[in-house]
């Protein structure tokens, strides 16, 4: 949700696109995507995970088919990259990812990622694409406290603790402050 135009961003995951929507207002507004299903920067495949930046006016997006979490600058014709790969590839090691769905940022610009085919929360400093896996361990999948299966979802509280969907494990982990 912009806060000031009250406009309302929606990930359009099956058709490949960002909508907006105003208030009192039925039909959206492509904001961007819609090209169909691509790994290229002016297509999205699959988006899900999406946030607003109210300080850059910028669209952050788990790109969950394109392995990566890009940055979308309203009016632009293209995404930049901020972390995953720049071509789609999907993999484990700390540069790549595998369907990310989700991401939050703590207040230093930092990224946590949830890396759901990965099983792991990876986490980027600041304007680094080689992250460092801090829940779950990669491609293991079980149910103790120390490993996820397909987290979905993450969000930071203002101690910094992290909490993750751990959607196949049916609850939310809370990880102490990273």
């Amino acid at each position: 949700m912009n806060p000031t135009s009250n406009a309302l961003y929606i990930a359009d995951h099956y058709n490949h696109r960002i909508m907006s929507y105003s208030k009192g207002v039925n039909n959206g507004t492509l904001v961007f995507g819609g090209l169909g299903s691509g790994i290229a920067n002016t297509q999205l495949s699959f988006p899900i995970g999406l946030l607003f930046d109210a300080y850059s006016n910028n669209l952050i997006i788990a790109n969950a088919g394109g392995c990566n979490i890009v940055r979308y600058t309203f009016g632009a014709t293209n995404w930049q990259r901020i972390v995953g790969a720049i071509n789609g590839t999907c993999g484990s090691t700390s540069t790549l990812l595998n369907s990310p769905h989700d991401m939050a940022f703590d207040p230093m610009g930092n990224l946590y990622v949830a890396d759901r085919n990965n099983h792991r929360i990876q986490f980027f400093n600041a304007d680094q694409l080689n992250g460092t896996t801090i829940a779950g361990i990669t491609s293991s999948v079980d149910n103790n406290a120390t490993t996820l299966n397909a987290p979905s979802s993450v969000k930071l509280d203002g101690q910094l603790n992290l909490y993750v969907a751990d959607r196949h494990n049916h609850r939310i982990q809370k990880f102490l402050r990273y």
